[in-house]
């Protein structure tokens, strides 16, 4: 008798490809002080879950702006996002209250993605990482630290929580450490 999963024959289950935090600080290390475009945008996505079309594809301050209607500092930022979601995200940590001068980012996603490839190229990290990684690295980090999945799940604006599932996995690290600390 054949065991199923419910997974489709041709599916291939790919765990997200996740910024670990020391590498996010050896990518941070390598961005040029004048690239602000870069290092808002990846601070962005990294520190507060954004995807790449959150981030170009602000075409006024509605679609990325501060809940005290002065500055990010201390607070969160208000999304317009994909699918006409509207969400809460904290202010990412090492915020400059001048980064508002940058938004809306004046960029398209395919310079974002080049700029990511090539300064991670230049940070030693994994060559198949792409722009979404960052985010994808968010999220891991969230649920390493205790998030409620439900919590992380309206962070990255997901409308399902099997969605937001994925994330869970993406840490094998955990697992092991667990099955250590209890047997």
């Amino acid at each position: 008798m054949e065991m199923s999963d419910n997974t489709p024959k041709n599916k291939k289950r790919v765990l997200p490809k996740c910024v670990r935090p020391e590498e996010w600080n050896n990518l941070v290390k390598v961005i040029p002080k004048k690239d602000k475009i870069a290092i808002i945008s990846f601070l962005l996505a990294y520190g507060s879950g954004l995807r790449i079309s959150e981030i170009v594809g602000s075409t006024k301050n509605e679609e990325i702006k501060p809940l005290n209607k002065s500055n990010f500092q201390g607070n969160g930022i208000f999304i317009h996002g994909k699918y006409d979601v509207e969400r809460i995200v904290p202010v990412p940590k090492g915020w400059r209250i001048n980064f508002i001068e940058y938004l809306p980012i004046k960029t398209t996603a395919r310079t974002l993605e080049r700029k990511f490839k090539k300064y991670s190229a230049i940070a030693g990290l994994n060559a198949k990482y792409t722009f979404h990684s960052l985010r994808h690295g968010c999220a891991t980090r969230c649920l390493e630290n205790g998030m409620p999945i439900n919590q992380v799940s309206l962070l990255l604006g997901h409308s399902d929580i099997k969605t937001t599932s994925i994330y869970t996995k993406a840490a094998p690290q955990d697992l092991l450490k667990t099955y250590e600390d209890k047997f």
